[in-house]
């Protein structure tokens, strides 16, 4: 705050201007939230430095000038300066004589302004001024934020009243508008009639002291409570709508809680289906590999017998190569058994001993080659075993994945069930809401139609007791102004008699001047203090006469209350008229249900009276013939 009075007085310097020390006073001691500088006369400087200070302050969100005497130059700078605050709630101008230039920036500001919601421009003169009130009711048309507007006494003629409608068809934010005071006549009434139908957001319209037919007045506050009850239904139907918002957001934050937790589960199966699989490709891997190694052992040991088999081959080569030797030996023996029996022996020799080292090669070779033998069909058999276990492995793996699969599709058939409960919980919920906004709208037309009906009735009723009262009234305001004019009537016969003695007075003194000129001076110092005396009789009676005019003025203002207090009488008769409407309707019913009690105990009554009237009937006509058959029987011969 300290610093908005700084920034002001450093303003008021720069201009050339000493800073108002009211001004200065208020900032000192300043409400919280609140500008009050009312009954201040404030200078243009003044005016120009609050509004450029208004401009991007954040300190005030009331801002209070009413009786300040703001000329048009400095109105149109303040108001310049709060068209771009964004802070400032409401503005008081009450009683500042605004004029063609306040009214044409007052538009200004409610065009660009978008903050103001409480705007009081009472006692000023808006209206005497046709085209700039039209630029003022334009702005009002375009604003969005306002919601309070008080022009009482603002000269405002059936021409703006035209304006005004214009304005009031386009504006969605004005909830009460007060035009009490101006000159808004029969025209200006109608005008404004005409666009309340287009008007769903003013809920007050005040439009008393304006000469407007009570036909009018009527219409208008007959708009005014549909407004009203058009409000409160849209209240009431906004709160149940944001119940039942609440409501399905909280079924949708439940199931979507439900499908959360639906999916984490099926997630979870789904990560424990991967990790048992990866587990058993790792094994099957691991198997794989091992039955690799057994067939590239198996695949080795194979080369090792073939290997031995052609080494067997080729020593078989060797056995049959020496037999043929042995016989080629044999025939050379025969041939040179003589010449060469030494060599024969010892080739002998050497071939027995070629011999048994075959034989010995040979022997070893097929035990080899049985060994090799049994370790290959050892291997075989181990290969078998690791092919079973392979395919068992493989069975396992198979059984696992089938296993998963069916409880994937079990997780999807009740994931999908799921979806289909969530779906269809939702459908009824809208189908519940629906059906609940379709009744709450048809409650809301029946209790509308009641209301109207009751409004109706009660129209012929509240019109007698308006006539009632403004009949007193103007017979008390009657019988004020007779007063009134008996006071001043006789105040002006005693200034009358006053001036007639006054001149009697002169008269003798004209006849006597003759004789008594030396007593001239005298005389003359007489008429002097004469006509001081006459002055200060007419300055008596002046002064008595605007005490008359204070004491109308305060009667004035005492009718103004006394309208205030005939406008809560009125509110309270409603209320009591609506009381005793509702306990005759109770009343009704009760007599409603007596009657309809009544009808039936006489119904049974009737009842009564004809089952007794039949049963003497059915007994008349038994004695009757009992006594006609009586005589029959005595005079019947016997048989």
């Amino acid at each position: 705050m300290e610093e908005f009075r700084r920034a002001y007085s450093r303003l008021c310097q720069e201009r050339g201007a000493e800073p108002q020390e009211a001004v200065l006073r208020q900032l000192q001691e300043p409400r919280r939230g609140q500008l009050d500088l009312a009954t201040q006369t404030l200078a243009t400087d003044t005016c120009e430095a609050l509004g450029q200070l208004l401009q991007s302050q954040t300190l005030f969100t009331e801002l209070v000038l009413r009786d300040c005497m703001l000329s048009e130059e400095g109105a149109r700078l303040l108001l310049q300066g709060l068209c771009s605050n964004s802070v400032v709630r409401l503005l008081d101008l009450k009683g500042n004589n605004l004029c063609a230039v306040g009214a044409e920036a007052l538009g200004k500001l409610l065009k660009q302004n978008k903050s103001i919601q409480s705007l009081t421009l009472e006692w000023n003169n808006l209206g005497a001024w046709e085209e700039a009130f039209a630029t003022f009711c334009a702005g009002l048309g375009a604003n969005s934020n306002l919601r309070q507007l008080d022009l009482r006494n603002n000269q405002v003629t059936h021409r703006g009243a035209e304006e005004l409608a214009l304005a009031l068809k386009s504006n969605t934010s004005l909830q009460q508008l007060d035009l009490r005071w101006n000159n808004l006549g029969l025209l200006g009434g109608r005008a404004l009639v005409s666009c309340l139908p287009s008007n769903r957001t003013l809920c007050r319209l005040e439009l008393a002291g304006n000469n407007i037919p009570g036909d009018v007045l009527r219409a208008v506050e007959q708009a005014m409570d549909h407004n009203q009850d058009r409000q409160a239904a849209f209240r009431e139907s906004q709160v149940r709508t944001h119940v039942l918002s609440k409501e399905v957001r909280s079924l949708q934050e439940e199931k979507s809680k439900q499908f959360m937790d639906l999916m984490e589960t099926i997630d979870k199966q789904r990560e424990e289906i991967a990790r048992s699989s990866r587990n058993n490709a790792a094994r099957v891997g691991q198997l794989q590999d091992a039955l690799n190694e057994r067939h590239s052992i198996i695949n080795a040991l194979k080369a090792k017998l073939q290997m031995t088999e052609a080494a067997l081959v080729l020593s078989e080569q060797k056995t049959q190569d020496l037999g043929d030797r042995l016989a080629a030996a044999d025939q050379e023996r025969l041939s040179l058994s003589q010449k060469q029996a030494k060599e024969r022996r010892l080739e002998q020799q050497e071939a027995a001993e070629r011999e048994s080292k075959l034989l010995k090669d040979m022997s070893a070779a097929h035990e080899k080659g049985v060994l090799l033998r049994s370790q290959v069909d050892e291997l075989e058999r181990k290969v078998k075993s690791q092919q079973e276990q392979l395919f068992e492995a493989r069975q396992e793996l198979t059984n696992t994945s089938a296993e998963l699969k069916l409880r994937a599709v079990q997780a999807e058939e009740r994931l999908d069930l799921e979806r289909k409960r969530f779906k269809q919980s939702l459908a009824d919920s809208e189908q519940l809401r629906v059906r609940e906004v379709e009744l709450m709208t048809c409650h809301l037309e029946e209790s509308q139609r009641a209301l109207q009906e009751r409004v109706q009735r009660l129209e012929s009723t509240r019109l007698a007791l308006e006539e009632q009262q403004r009949l007193v009234h103007l017979e008390e305001k009657l019988r004020l102004l007779t007063q009134a004019r008996d006071e001043a009537q006789s105040a002006c016969l005693q200034q009358k008699q006053a001036v007639a003695e006054a001149q009697a007075r002169a008269s003798q003194l004209s006849l006597q001047v003759d004789s008594l000129q030396r007593r001239l001076e005298d005389l003359q110092q007489t008429l002097s203090s004469k006509d001081q005396e006459k002055v200060a009789e007419v300055n008596r009676v002046r002064v008595e006469l605007q005490e008359q005019m204070g004491r109308l003025q305060t009667e004035l203002t005492a009718q103004e209350g006394l309208r205030e207090k005939v406008a809560a009488l009125e509110r309270q008769l409603k209320v009591i008229s609506n009381d005793h409407r509702e306990a005759l309707l109770d009343k009704e019913s009760e007599n409603a249900s007596l009657r309809e009690k009544l009808r039936l105990k006489e119904a049974e009554i009737t009842r009564i009276y004809e089952d007794q009237a039949q049963r003497a009937s059915v007994l008349q006509n038994a004695v009757l013939s009992y006594v006609q058959g009586a005589p029959l029987r005595t005079l019947s011969p016997h048989k």
